[in-house]
């Protein structure tokens, strides 16, 4: 898990987890918590420390709910444009936000890097703060909107044409610059559905952490560790 870009789960087995980021606002929020309840869903929500800040009480619905917390940075900035003490502070400052809005036992040691900028190097910096990098197999790009060509059919092709074993799906919730459409949302419940009908069943990343290493060769640099 750590010393990888981690963009799918290495199993034989059918299962996919998924996932949301959040750094603008809480649209489609209920939506998504709704729909992950009604199927016994698990889910790891990566959000920002600014958006923590801003919504303690989303924080610990989320927490309440039993879903999986990680850390999305501090305010979401290119990494790449920043230094080695300038991303340390954006990686700590995050976590520091969400334990004090109530995050608990359901943070991870997790980490997403934002715009998808990752590195060697980079990743090399995050695991010596204690987090490992998990990034994702698709995005729906459901974050786009339709102001920016996408829409819900398009978003749930994104996420089922992806589909395998140990894939991770990113979405999001929010809506930029104060809208309310939230495409993921939307798509959801259908993405849901054609998981489970096509015989995939959603795994809780956490449980990766408590999975001791199978005696088998070494994953690969894109993987993480096997499932139970």
């Amino acid at each position: 898990m750590f010393a990888a870009e981690n963009r799918e789960i290495r199993t034989p087995e059918r299962v996919v987890a998924v996932t949301f980021n959040a750094a603008w606002n809480d649209a489609g929020l209920d939506s998504v918590l709704d729909e992950l309840a009604r199927r016994h869903a698990p889910a790891t929500f990566f959000l920002t420390g600014d958006f923590a800040d801003r919504h303690p009480q989303v924080v610990r619905r989320i927490a309440a709910a039993g879903h999986g917390l990680g850390n999305h940075s501090y305010s979401h900035p290119s990494f790449q444009d920043l230094t080695a003490a300038g991303r340390r502070d954006e990686v700590l400052a995050a976590d520091r936000a969400l334990r004090r809005a109530g995050a608990g036992g359901a943070l991870t040691p997790y980490f997403r890097f934002p715009y998808r900028e990752t590195s060697p190097a980079h990743i090399t910096e995050l695991n010596a703060l204690g987090f490992a990098d998990i990034e994702f197999t698709t995005d729906t790009n459901g974050w786009m909107g339709t102001e920016g060509g996408m829409t819900v059919d398009r978003a749930v092709t994104r996420a089922l044409d992806a589909l395998r074993p140990g894939a991770i799906v990113q979405m999001h919730v929010g809506a930029r610059e104060g809208g309310s459409e939230v495409l993921d949302a939307q798509a959801l419940p259908r993405i849901l559905e054609a998981i489970g009908s096509r015989g995939y069943r959603l795994i809780d990343l956490r449980t990766l952490l408590t999975t001791s290493p199978a005696p088998a060769p070494a994953p690969a640099p894109t993987a993480l560790g096997p499932v139970p």
